[in-house]
């Protein structure tokens, strides 16, 4: 069954077609970062209209890598929400319409059910049950998977995600957007400790976190004094230090509470070296593994969403083709799904 993954929930276009039986036959992204950087981040319009030109194209890019013809496409999956209202109305129009004009099912996917399984996408994959750190854009979420679709919320963030906290600090820093992996590459060159910040919630006794004191006190460290190059880069490597060592603490902590030894981490934030060598050190003390998808999947993109409609497919979550019928849930509880 050839699965064709549609993903405009925010500001990357992708394209991706998964087979069951041979796995990712190809998949491609458009990324939006050098429109929006002008502007310091997101602009939801521009979204909109930058997916609508870049869908066809892509569409066409992937077919031709894969070798498939449309004729040969089985279902299409795509992104119905979260995210922007826009961005995931002409994701999902897209599809539906292409699906009716084909006769086959289109599958409105979950966009962190793509990140959670996305790492069933390598080579290596875990069993299940495991344990789950979602880390993608606005959302820190910990979670105990039993199989597809049988999701529990251990804990999450109740203010800023980790992404956000990123993001607001590199601005703070006169970072430029996309924030999160500048301020990355600003704390290579730094050396934490020398600025003190706060560890959110790490001895809370819960598997919840809170980033928006840390933002605040970076800001405080900053308006102390004037900022040389140096500095800023000490700070930027301290507050990476603080989130990562959270993170890692409370996955340890929920891999512990459920004896669990295996996890899954997922979403852009997942892509920060100093979070995987933090994770890896930390599950091997217990005698676990952390389980990562490939770093080219790790932002948004139309494998993970080909890939998660497949698994709901396989489970017999089989829409009726060619009712043209849809909606949008730009606000969408992972716990919600089954």
């Amino acid at each position: 069954m050839k699965v064709l993954g549609i993903e405009s929930s925010c500001d990357e276009t992708g394209v991706a077609l998964y087979d069951t039986a041979r796995g990712l036959l190809g998949h491609a992204v458009h990324t939006q970062v050098a429109m929006h950087e002008a502007y310091g981040g997101v602009v939801p319009e521009l979204a909109s209209r930058d997916h609508v030109r870049r869908l066809i194209p892509l569409l066409e890019r992937v077919l031709a890598d894969a070798n498939c013809a449309r004729g040969e496409i089985d279902a299409i999956a795509y992104t119905a929400g979260p995210g922007l209202a826009g961005a995931l109305l002409v994701g999902a129009s897209f599809a539906e319409a292409l699906a009716m004009a084909l006769g086959v099912p289109a599958v409105p996917v979950h966009h962190l059910e793509g990140h959670l399984l996305s790492p069933l996408l390598s080579q290596t994959v875990p069993q299940f049950p495991f344990i789950a750190l979602l880390v993608s854009g606005g959302h820190t979420q910990l979670m105990r998977v039993a199989r597809v679709g049988d999701y529990e919320l251990l804990g999450e963030s109740l203010d800023d995600a980790a992404g956000e906290a990123f993001d607001k600090t590199a601005k703070l820093l006169g970072l430029g957007y996309p924030g999160g992996p500048a301020l990355a590459k600003l704390a290579e060159t730094g050396t934490p400790g020398r600025y003190k910040l706060p560890r959110p919630m790490l001895n809370s006794g819960d598997l919840s976190f809170s980033f928006s004191g840390l933002k605040t006190a970076v800001l405080t460290a900053a308006r102390a004094a004037e900022l040389t190059e140096a500095d800023r880069a000490d700070l930027a490597a301290e507050f990476q230090e603080a989130v990562t060592e959270v993170l890692a603490a409370k996955a340890v902590a929920a891999c512990r509470q459920r004896r669990l030894s295996s996890l899954v981490v997922a979403g852009g934030v997942g892509a920060n070296r100093r979070l995987r060598q933090r994770l890896d050190a930390a599950l091997a003390k217990i005698g676990g593994r952390v389980f990562y998808p490939e770093l080219e999947l790790c932002t948004d993109n139309g494998a993970m969403i080909a890939f998660a409609g497949s698994q709901r497919l396989l489970q017999g979550d089989l829409p009726v083709p060619g009712t043209g019928a849809f909606a949008v849930r730009p606000r969408w509880p992972l716990a919600e799904i089954s």
